[in-house]
């Protein structure tokens, strides 16, 4: 293999959680400009069409499926919906996720509590157990989860976000021993902060932004297009050698 066929996804079809905007927008949009058929999803159709209508404009191949990932019939539609559009899916990514509450776990609802476990945790092993055995019965696939920082320390203000995201780095690990012999490879992407309507609250406050940016090496906010290109290398075969990973992208925070 040739370096140009290293980042290749051509005859791969990619599903996107969460991909109408944000970091899932700029992942849709990477793979297929490197050849992928993506199928966009999220909650809003209008958002979904919108994303997956610019693609085609691009040149891409992209449809698009609404999807609540909290509802699994409704996952189970997003799935049997590639499968008869495309006949496989050789790439998941689990990018879709919540977190409705900004304070400390003492103030933490049960119903808030399950809302961000069963978004964050639960749709994502649903959505695995739908498409692993489908990428099992082919020639393998990767599985790309999107976790967070957030797994990695403590918090005062998104606490339970961060349980499920480290929630997601332990099912990576445990899904990656699972499927090996089956030449499916799963990793997780861990962002920093992102300029995502995802992290508004913090980018649109100028005194937390530059706290954010002068504890950061590279002295700025992530963009969707960095997590981007680390989801092209994990879905290519320039990582054909990487599975059970977790990597971290931020900037350099964490170590700081």
């Amino acid at each position: 293999m040739n370096m140009t066929e290293f980042l290749n996804l051509e005859g791969k079809v990619a599903l996107i959680t969460g991909s109408s905007r944000g970091i899932g927008r700029s992942i849709a949009e990477a793979y297929a400009h490197h050849g992928a058929k993506v199928v966009v999803s999220s909650r809003k159709p209008e958002a979904c069409a919108a994303v997956a209508e610019a693609i085609r404009e691009q040149g891409g191949e992209a449809i698009s499926v609404p999807c609540h990932i909290g509802d699994k019939a409704q996952l189970e539609n997003v799935v049997a919906r590639a499968l008869e559009e495309w006949g496989q899916i050789d790439i998941l990514v689990c990018n879709a996720a919540t977190n409705p509450l900004y304070g400390p776990m003492s103030n933490l609802t049960d119903e808030a509590y399950d809302k961000i476990m069963d978004t964050n945790v639960k749709s994502t092993f649903w959505l695995c157990n739908m498409v692993l055995p489908k990428m099992a019965e082919q020639s393998g696939g990767s599985v790309i989860m999107l976790s967070s920082i957030a797994a990695l320390r403590g918090s005062t203000g998104i606490g339970c976000y961060g349980m499920s995201k480290a929630a997601e780095a332990a099912l990576t690990r445990n899904l990656a021993v699972e499927w090996g012999p089956d030449s499916i490879r799963v990793n997780a992407i861990a962002p920093g902060v992102v300029e995502t309507d995802f992290a508004k609250a913090l980018v649109e406050d100028p005194e937390r932004r530059r706290r954010v940016e002068t504890s950061t090496p590279l002295r700025r906010l992530g963009q969707p297009l960095d997590i981007a290109g680390v989801a092209l290398f994990l879905a290519s075969p320039m990582s054909s050698y990487v599975t059970g990973q977790v990597i971290v992208a931020d900037g350099g925070e964490t170590i700081s």
